[in-house]
């Protein structure tokens, strides 16, 4: 499966759970779909922010719009886009600005306001309408210009959906989990659902909070041993324990090491790092992550274990099984760990 790519039932079939996870599918396959070369996304210009930036093989400037709903405001995006753009000539060396601009929108329909606005524009726009379809194959992404029946093009979506084991005495894991978890890996959504399992069965008191953003589980807002938030960004569910600090578990003596909202990173199967983050998603990243980014965009990397450091602590070394001979399941050893801390609570 393709990171980042998720879909959910809707009543009229199948769609992308949000705007960032169909413009995720349309950046990777730019050159598959419309056979331009991706230049830039989330491209700020004027203060105005242009979800696509392509060109094609004359160096010719693409602008893309995606909306994953009908958007009457659709056709003035892109329109002053264009302006932007040309005002300001970004990515000299490869656009070609003396060539005509592509300016497409994609979505899944179109308000009766986005016709009128081509209609009466000077400029012109390519209107093309997407659908998901699911067939003996898979899923599959269907792209139409408006008013036509053939397809342009038809491009297979690596998803597949979840499948739950029903847990005795374990409610079945709400609509808005299936949907952030329709983005991990199989291994993350097992590891995800195994949490949920062992921590709703500890106790009686333990419950599920539900909210827009976020799904707690503890007794009580202030008495919480899990939360799963979803990420933006990266389009992914993200883990938190209630666990000891690394400051206070690793360098542990006579004193009782401090509880804290850690936060958990994966590698695509198991856990591989943690950091304590006491409110939102925090701003540590992995070497990885930290490693991806323009060397002049990144900061001074202090080492540390508290929730000030700019990278979190390894598992092996958290847990101190670094030259362990079995193999730890993370999932399972961490959440009993946020189990027990929690019962010892009272």
């Amino acid at each position: 499966m393709i990171s980042g790519i998720a879909l959910h039932k809707t009543p009229s079939g199948w769609g992308f759970i949000s705007e960032a996870a169909l413009e995720k599918f349309i950046w990777i396959n730019l050159k598959q779909l419309f056979g331009i070369i991706p230049l830039k996304q989330q491209y700020i210009s004027n203060g105005e922010i242009c979800d696509i930036l392509a060109v094609d093989d004359d160096k010719g400037l693409v602008i893309l719009e995606l909306k994953n709903v009908e958007d009457r405001y659709l056709i003035q995006q892109l329109t002053r886009y264009h302006a932007n753009l040309l005002e300001e000539k970004p990515f000299s060396q490869e656009v070609d600005y003396s060539r005509s601009t592509r300016l497409i929108a994609i979505a899944p329909s179109y308000h009766r306001h986005n016709l009128i606005d081509t209609e009466y524009s000077q400029l012109k726009f390519e209107l093309l309408k997407f659908s998901i379809i699911k067939d003996e194959e898979g899923f599959h992404f269907l792209l139409k210009e408006l008013g036509q029946d053939f397809n342009l093009k038809k491009h297979l979506i690596p998803y597949k959906p979840i499948e739950i084991s029903a847990v005795e005495g374990i409610p079945e894991p709400p609509e808005l989990l299936i949907k952030w978890l329709s983005s991990c890996t199989k291994e993350e959504q097992e590891g995800f659902l195994k949490v949920r399992s062992k921590v709703l069965s500890c106790n009686r008191r333990m419950k599920e909070i539900l909210d827009k953003k976020t799904i707690q589980y503890g007794s009580g807002k202030t008495r919480l041993c899990a939360e799963i938030c979803f990420q933006q960004k990266s389009q992914k569910p993200v883990l938190f324990l209630w666990l000891p600090t690394p400051n206070t578990y690793l360098w542990r003596d006579s004193k009782k090491p401090i509880i804290g909202r850690i936060r958990i990173w994966t590698n695509g199967q198991t856990i591989s790092h943690i950091g304590h983050i006491p409110e939102g998603l925090g701003k540590m990243k992995t070497r990885l992550e930290w490693e991806q980014m323009p060397v002049e965009k990144r900061p001074y990397m202090m080492e540390s274990l508290s929730s000030k450091s700019r990278t979190p602590v390894a598992i092996e070394g958290y847990l101190r099984c670094r030259d362990s001979p079995e193999k730890l399941d993370f999932w399972d050893v961490l959440s009993a760990l946020a189990i027990e801390k929690w019962l010892e609570k009272g």
